[in-house]
This record gives C-alpha cells, sequence and structure tokens, in this order.
C-alpha cells in the first residue's frame, strides 16, 4: 500500500521555556524549532518535530540549516519518490549525508500519517507493547548544589523514577556526593555532555564510589575509542549518546565495548526506523537503551513516548511532563506524568490531537509544499 501524501506543511514556532535550561554548552530559554505536517486526500494529518537548536552546539545542525535541508533537498526527494511503509523514508533520504535532525522531522510526520491511515496507535506500528513507560527528568546546572538539593525533592516528590544531572569539571563529584548523600535510595546518573577528556581520568573514576546509574557521554561528542578505554577502567557503566548516530556506530561502540549502556534519540539518529534498527540490535547484544530528550514541545514528546514502549527500553528515559517544561503545549491533552509514569495513548497515530490555538499562537512562519 503507497502512502498517499498531497502536501507538506513546515511551521517555525518559538515557544518560551517555563526556566531556562543550562548545560556544559550553555544555557536555552526560548525554543525555536520547526513542526511539520503531512497530509493525504483523505483529510489525514501526520506531524513530526525537530530538534535543532539555533546553535551548532549539540551537533552540526541549527534551526537554519534543517530548514534549508529539508526545503532544498529532503522535501524534493520525498516529492519525486513513492513510499510503501516509514521505513522507505529512511533510504529515500540517504544519498543526503547527515542532516539526521532535519530527516527526522518529516520521517516523523509520515510514520504519524500511517499509523493513522491503518489506525492504529503510532507506538504499535513500531511493534511497542508497553501499556505505560516509566519516565525520569533531566535537571540542568543549577546555581548552587542548595538549588539542585531542593529542584531534585520536587522531582522526587512527583515520583520520577530516575534523577538527571547535568555536569562539568568543577561541577561534579561534589555535587553529585551531596545528592547521593540526601537522596541515598533515587536512581541517579550523571550526563557530562562531552566536557571531559582521559587527562580526567582520575576525576572520572573518583565518581565510582558514588554508585550512580551510569555517566552519560564525558568524553568528545564524535569518540567511541577513548571511550572504550575509559570503560575499560571503571564500574560505573557508561552510557554513549552524541557518538552515536546510526546502527553502524552503534555495532561499532558495542564492539570496542566503549559503553554499557545507549542513550537513543530520534532526532539524533535520522528517525524512527533507525531508532528502531538500532533498539533491535541492543535488545539482541543485551545492552540496554533509553529515549533522551531534546527540550520538545508535546509533538516530539509523543514520538518519544511511542518509540519508549518497545521493549529494550529498560531504563526511564527523558519524557518529563509537558507542564515541566512549557506553560502551554501544543497538543492535548498535555503530556501527563502520574507516579513516574506515562500511559501509552491508545488513539491512531501520536494519540494526542493538536492544540490549533497553541500552534497558531506559536507559529511564526509557515511553508507549504505540494507532493
Amino acid at each position: 500500500m503507497t502512502i498517499a501524501m498531497k502536501q507538506i506543511k513546515v511551521r517555525k514556532l518559538k515557544m518560551r521555556m517555563k526556566h531556562p535550561f543550562t548545560t556544559s554548552f550553555g544555557t536555552l530559554q526560548d525554543k525555536e524549532f520547526f513542526v511539520t505536517e503531512v497530509l493525504d486526500d483523505a483529510g489525514n494529518h501526520g506531524f513530526g518535530e525537530s530538534v535543532a537548536f539555533t546553535s551548532p552546539w549539540y551537533n552540526e545542525e541549527t534551526v537554519q540549516t534543517n530548514h534549508h535541508v529539508m526545503k532544498d533537498f529532503l522535501i524534493p526527494l520525498l516529492r519525486e519518490n513513492k513510499l510503501d511503509h516509514p521505513d522507505d523514508v529512511l533510504e529515500v533520504l540517504r544519498p543526503i549525508r547527515r542532516n539526521n535532525m532535519a530527516k527526522s522531522a518529516l520521517e516523523g510526520a509520515v510514520w504519524d500519517l500511517y499509523a493513522k491511515q491503518k489506525n492504529i496507535p503510532l507506538a504499535e506500528a513500531l511493534g511497542g507493547k508497553k501499556a505505560e513507560i516509566d519516565v525520569g527528568i533531566s535537571i540542568g546546572i543549577q546555581p548552587t548544589i542548595e538549588d539542585l538539593l531542593k529542584t531534585i525533592e520536587q522531582h522526587v516528590q512527583e515520583g520520577y523514577k530516575r534523577i538527571k544531572i547535568k555536569i562539568k569539571p568543577g561541577w561534579d563529584y561534589d555535587v553529585l556526593a551531596a545528592v547521593k548523600k540526601q537522596f541515598p535510595d533515587t536512581p541517579i546518573m550523571a550526563d557530562a555532555n562531552s566536557a571531559y577528556t582521559l587527562d580526567d581520568i582520575n576525576q572520572l573514576q573518583r565518581l565510582d564510589g558514588l554508585d550512580l546509574m551510569m555517566i552519560e557521554q564525558p568524553l568528545a561528542h564524535d569518540d567511541i575509542v577513548d571511550h572504550s578505554k575509559l570503560q575499560a577502567v571503571m564500574r560505573t557503566p557508561i552510557c554513549l549518546d552524541e557518538s552515536i548516530h546510526s546502527l553502524e556506530d552503534t555495532k561499532k561502540a558495542i564492539q570496542l565495548q566503549a559503553c554499557r549502556i545507549i542513550n537513543i534519540k530520534i532526532g539524533r539518529v535520522g528517525g524512527l526506523s533507525e531508532a528502531k534498527r538500532i533498539h533491535d540490535y541492543c535488545r539482541d547484544h543485551g545492552i540496554p537503551v533509553w529515549c533522551g530528550g531534546m527540550l520538545e514541545a508535546g509533538i516530539g514528546r509523543a514520538h518519544n513516548i511511542a518509540l519508549t514502549s518497545l521493549s529494550q527500553f529498560a531504563l526511564p528515559g527523558d519524557t518529563a511532563g509537558s507542564s515541566r517544561y512549557w506553560e502551554k503545549d501544543i497538543i492535548t491533552p498535555e503530556v501527563i506524568v502520574e507516579n513516574g509514569r506515562i500511559t501509552v495513548p491508545k488513539g491512531p497515530g501520536i494519540g494526542y490531537d493538536i492544540d490549533w490555538d497553541a500552534l497558531n499562537q506559536f507559529t511564526v512562519e509557515e511553508e507549504t509544499f505540494n507532493l
């Protein structure tokens, strides 16, 4: 069955986060991103969301480059090729190197449209079985340790299943030790966002005594080899994030024993199809995975929920509730966390309706492309 598509709409949105979010890269409060919409003749709408930032500090992509690549390369390829299944998008767009976040924004909309055309939840279309998913929360670098402890206390009371704390040199061991002392029974992980090198190996080894769930991407964003050297001398599991862009990267990381856990971000790996391939490979090789967050609005959050319904997502992901980040989200109902769990929606596609008033309120630019 060919996936019937007649039009693609690309909306640029600007939404202000409730609170600034600080990592070793910098601080973000105003989030610009794209919502993609694929329409068919039957009136179905499939939605995707881009996750690149305005500056290339997470990877090489930006909001501006996403727009250029989608408009000038990816949408023309989708116009020229028929799709029988959303997996075909991966192959159709393969001639364009990297630009995974731009690809993912369009591929996600195709997946949502496909599930709606079949009248099934996106989670089911992906092969997910879970009715609920466990979720954790990611906390940016705070002004003081006391501020951090207060923030953690709030989220522990809300029931989140694990706490992720951003670290960098000078904001690591003492911070994590204070957290573990106050919250000894709460699963804690540290995310370094590539802030260290092997010259810091002694400082990183100190973290072994804190019984952390994992340390995420301590070394260079494009590295696998040095992470292998570090994992060999640490008890704490290393989780790779920025280093994993594809199934091939996953295979190399596992072969080199560069990590014991992998974070799968849909945008980083180029879409749901590649994310599922990575999931399946990790399942077959006994590597637990979890779904990372990119400060998504509701559409991107819904895609994360659907992906996390797959079996090998054994660890809580970063898909916190909408109210954690936004005064008003662009879906209805908003994503709600109860006792650290999110119910996987059972409606067709992403399972959430679009709040059109909110979508229009936050839209600053819009383009339509006929197919």
